[in-house]
């Protein structure tokens, strides 16, 4: 069997942007063995630990970035409170782009574009009822 071992952000500031997302989603970082040093105090990679055993670490990796305008995967980030949940991330440096709405069936559902610091896009909707 195949799985996800984890999702990798490629990004220009691995500190900065895991920071943000170590904050959004309350995640703490796992030490990674020693890198060479380079001209900056930002390291290389980051990661951060999977929470339990639904979630995947997150790898933010100094790597060159295509286009933030067209991204094909991005994170949906699911909350008991949408409004609240987005102006928090908003205090955290993340921007709100536009909320958008689609009917499935019988319901409708709301959810917020937003980008990280680094203009990843990624959204915030309301935990569907289980």
């Amino acid at each position: 069997m195949t799985s996800i071992e984890k999702i990798t952000f490629a990004c220009n500031s691995p500190d900065r942007l895991a920071t943000f997302w170590e904050r959004a989603l309350e995640r703490d970082r796992v030490p990674l063995p020693a890198e060479p040093p380079d001209e900056t105090d930002d390291p290389d990679h980051v990661l951060l630990a999977a929470p339990d055993d639904r979630s995947l670490p997150l790898l933010f990796k100094r790597l060159p970035k295509g286009s933030t305008a067209d991204i094909p995967i991005h994170l949906d980030l699911a909350t008991e409170e949408k409004a609240a949940t987005v102006e928090r991330l908003e205090e955290l440096g993340a921007s709100a782009v536009e909320t958008k709405r689609e009917r499935f069936a019988d319901r409708t559902e709301e959810w917020t574009v937003m980008e990280d610091p680094e203009g990843n896009g990624f959204c915030v909707c309301d935990r569907a009822p289980r």
